[in-house]
């Protein structure tokens, strides 16, 4: 005997941001009574899509369509960056595809779908205002540890191969006190770490629930000092925003801020970023990266780099490479850059070929493998404070995956000294240290 659907299943597209706005509405239906199924045995399926490529718009596609075919012809509702740009596009690909712009709107959109009526949304638009009912048992319903918290949306940087800024819109801020809101509901629910997350997370701005207005330093400090948060992780962030004021909030938390800065390079080469239209350079850069090894020794960084951006010759692609392999990342997200139509670089000049920027993905790849395994061999002999994800698993502080000697509880920040490394080269291997041993 065939099941019958029940529940909503969530396919999430892109960024983190599209995860923790997906987990956000996955919280309010279950909340609603509608728990998290598989696609085949959905009644209703979300679809959370990403517009920054044009291979990401047709995935989202794709996806939609997989979803509106299954047997049991589920409600789907399309939401995210390429439902705001093309709504009648995906609106148009089959009769059970209803088309939602406002994410807010999503879990009310979902309900009326199903004959269950609407739900609440909070006067900000943010999901989870006026929900009801017990908290799921785990931080995230979708099974995600370290929840992600948006606290910005928006964009307001035109980079020339990007169309996420028509999408999202202006940048705008999340409230502090919603902001602490959110902190406090995710350790209700078992967290011990959460993932602030944004568009462009550095420019936040908000006022305190005394009036005076912070930025992310301010608001990262209050946050510590107003929840008992285990440790906050910031996502990405522009260069021009690692700023002396963050890198001393980061330094006085006592490891409460997770050592680690994902700061977007893009590329390594000047005359690369100048026609990217990105607000900065490579001296910026290289200052902003000095000044957080110096208030931060044991600090890690990420960044993302795209190879193959138009007029990007063999010279400045080693360029590029050289800057990556100056500044020792410890983790690279290397794309190969994808024509974005409706957007100032798709139509330029000096288009890469394919296999040239195969080549060039290839080796910056590499060099990324190269560099962790290299800042990975550094850590043997520290100490330091690991995010428990799963049985004999977890996340250090600079975002290395661990392999634990010993069983811990599942979401707790444990004392760990660093033994070895996997033959991976990028796996760290940890000894629990016992209550009150040595942290950072």
């Amino acid at each position: 005997m065939s099941r019958q659907p029940s529940g909503v299943a969530y396919v999430s597209l892109g960024c983190r941001v599209n995860r923790v706005e997906t987990d956000l509405i996955a919280e309010e239906l279950s909340r609603a009574g509608l728990a998290v199924s598989p696609e085949e045995e959905a009644r209703a399926v979300v679809i959370n899509t990403c517009a920054v490529t044009a291979e990401a718009e047709a995935k989202a596609r794709k996806a939609v369509r997989h979803a509106a075919s299954l047997p049991q012809a589920p409600l789907v509702v399309a939401c995210g960056c390429v439902a705001s740009l093309f709504a009648d596009e995906l609106s148009a690909l089959a009769p059970n595809v209803v088309v939602e712009r406002d994410k807010s709107r999503v879990p009310a959109a979902v309900l009326e779908g199903l004959g269950a009526g609407a739900l609440a949304v909070g006067d900000d638009g943010g999901l989870l205002a006026g929900a009801s009912g017990a908290p799921p048992s785990a931080p995230t319903p979708t099974g995600r540890t370290r929840p992600g918290i948006k606290i910005q949306d928006g964009c307001d940087n035109r980079c020339s191969y990007c169309i996420v800024w028509k999408a999202r819109g202006a940048s705008r801020s999340v409230g502090a006190a919603r902001v602490r809101e959110l902190v406090l509901r995710s350790l209700e629910r078992g967290a011990s770490e959460v993932v602030l997350t944004g568009i462009n997370l550095g420019v936040y701005r908000s006022a305190l629930p005394d009036g005076s207005e912070v930025g992310l330093a301010g608001l990262l400090a209050w946050l510590l000092d107003a929840t008992p948060v285990g440790r906050i992780r910031l996502s990405s962030i522009e260069p021009p925003d690692v700023t002396g004021e963050l890198l001393s909030a980061m330094a006085a938390s006592g490891g409460r801020i997770a050592p680690f800065l994902h700061v977007c390079l893009q590329s390594g080469c000047d005359a690369t970023l100048g026609r990217m239209a990105r607000a900065y350079g490579t001296s910026l850069f290289r200052d902003a990266v000095e000044h957080a090894r110096k208030a931060l020794p044991r600090v890690s960084l990420g960044t993302d780099l795209i190879v193959g951006f138009p007029g990007e010759t063999d010279d400045e692609f080693e360029q590029s490479l050289s800057f990556c392999r100056e500044m020792g990342f410890s983790r690279m997200h290397v794309f190969r850059y994808s024509r974005r139509p409706h957007t100032p670089a798709a139509t330029a000049d000096g288009q890469v070929d394919p296999h040239v920027m195969a080549e060039r993905s290839a080796r910056a790849r590499a060099l990324a493998r190269e560099l962790r395994a290299r800042e990975a061999a550094r850590l043997v002999g520290t100490d330091d404070l690991v995010c428990v994800q799963s049985p004999l698993r977890g996340v250090s502080g600079g975002l290395f995956d661990v392999a634990l000697d010993a069983e811990a509880p599942v979401d707790a920040i444990v004392p760990v000294r660093v033994t070895g490394v996997a033959p991976d080269g990028a796996t760290l291997l940890g000894h629990v240290c016992p209550q009150g041993g040595r942290v950072p």
